[in-house]
C-alpha cells in the first residue's frame, strides 16, 4: 500500500503542468516531529522525505505540492518495549509572500494520511495540517526552503508539530508550438501538402544564449540577462553620470535609443533602477540615486516610450554588484538597469 502511495504522488507531481518558466519543484526534505504527550510516542523524532509542487495558474494560490515523510529511525512507544516507524503522505496549496529577488515567505494548507506500523495507541487515519516557512533563493532553479505546520489528527484530535528544512530544484518548461506554412492551391492542381517550417535548432539570432527553438523573444536587445524561454529580466542601460551629479554623460544616446525601439516593439513596461557606489551617505546616495533614475526615465519618455511603461526608482548603495574597496568595483555599482515585466 506505501509503495502505491508513494507511486501515485511521485506520477501526479510530474504530470500536472504550470504556464511559467519552471513549472514543477521537486524537494528533498529532512526534519523532525514534536508529538503530543498523550500519544505516547517519543517526543522528538527524525523525519526525511520528498515533496514535489506544481505551480498553479488562475487561483489565489501559487503552487500546489504533494509530499511525503517518513521517520528515519522506528519511534519508541512509552511504557512499552514495541516500537513504530510513522509514514505520513500530503498535499498542501502554497501561498507565496514575496520579500524580494531571492527571498519569500509563504503559508500552506492541507490534508493527508498517517501510518503507523505498529497501532496500539494510535491509528492510521487522516490529518489536516497548516503552517508557514521562508524560502531563499540560491539560483533561479535551486532553493532553500524551511517550515514549520502544525498537523491535527482526524481521529483523536492530537497534536504534532512538523519542522522540515528542504533543498529544492525547479525544472520543466514551457512548451512552444512549431510554426506551420501552407501553400495556396493552384487552379487546376491538387492542393500541395502542408509544409513545416523548421530553423536550425542551432541557430541564436539575438545571441542571448538560447537557441531560436526555445526562444519566445527573438529580437532580445544585447547586454540583457534573459530567462530560459529568451525573454529579457534585467538590461543594464550603460548609462555613465558625472561624479555627484545627475546629468548623462553623452556616451549614453544609443543604447537608449535602441531600448525605446524595444520597449515602443513590445508590450512589455520597465522600472528604471539606478545605484551608487558607498562613497558619500546612505540617504545622499538614495536621493542621487532617485534623480539619476527620473532622468533616464524622462529622456526615454522623450524618445517616444509612454510613461504608463515606465516606473522611476533609486537604490542608492542598498544593491552592489561587485566590491566599493576598487575603483573597477565602484564603477560596476555606479548603473542604472531595466527591470522588465509583462
Amino acid at each position: 500500500m506505501k509503495k502505491i502511495l508513494l507511486s501515485t504522488l511521485v506520477t501526479a507531481g510530474i504530470l500536472l503542468s504550470a504556464d511559467s518558466d519552471y513549472p514543477h519543484e521537486v524537494s528533498l526534505l529532512l526534519g523532525g516531529a514534536l508529538t503530543e504527550g498523550n500519544l505516547e510516542l517519543e517526543r522528538n523524532y527524525a523525519n526525511f522525505g520528498l515533496s514535489i509542487g506544481t505551480k498553479l495558474d488562475s487561483t489565489i494560490f501559487d503552487q500546489i505540492e504533494f509530499g511525503v515523510l517518513k521517520s528515519i529511525q522506528d519511534v519508541d512507544i512509552k511504557n512499552s518495549t514495541q516500537d513504530t516507524s510513522v509514514l505520513r503522505v500530503f498535499t498542501n496549496v502554497i501561498k507565496d509572500y514575496p520579500l524580494n529577488d531571492t527571498s519569500s515567505f509563504y503559508a500552506l494548507v492541507g490534508i493527508g494520511v498517517e501510518s503507523f506500523s505498529n497501532s496500539s495507541r494510535n491509528e492510521d487515519g487522516l490529518f489536516a495540517n497548516y503552517g508557514l516557512g521562508y524560502k531563499y533563493k540560491f539560483t533561479d532553479r535551486t532553493s532553500l526552503k524551511m517550515d514549520l505546520r502544525h498537523l491535527i489528527e482526524a481521529d483523536h484530535g492530537d497534536n504534532n508539530l512538523l519542522y522540515t528544512v528542504g533543498l529544492s530544484y525547479g525544472f520543466g518548461q514551457k512548451a512552444k508550438k512549431m510554426p506551420v506554412m501552407v501553400e495556396k492551391e493552384k487552379p487546376m492542381t491538387k492542393a500541395k501538402p502542408m509544409m513545416k517550417k523548421v530553423k536550425d535548432v542551432y541557430i541564436d539570432d539575438d545571441n542571448d544564449g538560447v537557441f531560436n527553438r526555445h526562444d519566445q523573444c527573438l529580437n532580445t536587445p544585447a547586454n540583457t540577462r534573459v530567462s530560459i524561454d529568451g525573454c529579457a529580466k534585467v538590461m543594464n542601460l550603460k548609462v555613465n553620470f558625472n561624479t555627484d551629479s545627475d546629468v548623462m554623460n553623452k556616451d549614453y544616446s544609443e543604447v537608449l535609443k535602441n531600448f525605446a525601439l524595444y520597449l515602443n516593439a513590445s508590450k512589455k513596461s520597465a522600472t528604471i533602477a539606478a545605484h551608487t557606489d558607498s562613497r558619500g551617505s546612505e540617504a545622499y546616495n538614495l536621493i542621487l540615486s532617485d534623480k539619476r533614475a527620473k532622468a533616464v526615465h524622462d529622456k526615454l519618455v522623450n524618445l517616444g516610450v509612454s510613461a504608463s511603461k515606465l516606473i522611476s526608482k533609486g537604490f542608492g548603495e542598498s544593491k552592489p554588484l561587485a566590491s566599493n574597496q576598487t575603483k573597477e568595483g565602484r564603477l560596476e555599482n555606479r548603473r542604472v538597469e531595466a527591470i522588465l515585466s509583462k
